[in-house]
């Protein structure tokens, strides 16, 4: 073998490592909130399928440091290394993501409306400059597309009421000036996409 077949062979070899070690973690404690296939069934824990492996990575992180509070999550995340934390975001970005089915289709529109196009009349900018046409996101911005409604809402009021203070300042300028009627609605319109 060649030194090129080597080093690939060792990589995948690692690769495969890694996402066995990540679906032992997955399987043995983030299933109890997130549920076996990151499908969690309660709108308090996050949907993790789908999502961004750096983004989950980067929450894990923070809560490990406890830069993002919650006491659940730091008892969690105390014993994972850094390359565990991003095997466990690559493990859930590869499982299939779903939505939920539009609970109120007027406030869905009114939620359309805002993420497309802002509201000029409070200064909330578009949320589509940063989370892109589909709610998608990208490595560093989460994945907020078919997330439970009532979870967005809930973030979106801690970023609101500066409770939630590991991401950007961009999310804590965005949050302050939407009302909550405007947090419900991106969050319903989000949660069906």
């Amino acid at each position: 073998m060649t030194v090129g077949l080597l080093a690939t062979a060792a990589t995948s070899a690692h690769a495969q490592a890694d996402e066995a070690r990540a679906r032992k973690i997955a399987n043995g404690v983030c299933f109890m909130c997130h549920g076996e296939n990151g499908e969690s069934t309660s709108e308090i824990f996050p949907r993790l399928a789908g999502q961004h492996a750096e983004y989950i990575a980067k929450q894990l992180k923070a809560f490990k440091t406890g830069e993002r509070k919650s006491t659940a999550m730091a008892e969690m995340v105390a014993k994972l290394t850094d390359d565990e934390m991003l095997a466990l975001g690559r493990y859930y970005e590869k499982l299939p993501a779903v939505r939920e089915n539009v609970k109120d289709t007027g406030l869905a529109a009114v939620g359309a409306y805002i993420y497309q196009n802002g509201n000029k009349f409070s200064g909330v900018p578009a949320c589509v400059s940063c989370h892109g046409p589909d709610g998608h996101g990208a490595n560093n911005l989460p994945r907020l597309a078919g997330q439970f409604s009532g979870y967005l809402f809930t973030q979106l009021k801690q970023f609101n009421q500066r409770q939630r203070t590991n991401d950007n300042i961009v999310m804590h300028t965005v949050a302050e000036k939407m009302s909550e009627l405007e947090m419900a609605a991106v969050a319903e319109y989000l949660s069906t996409k």
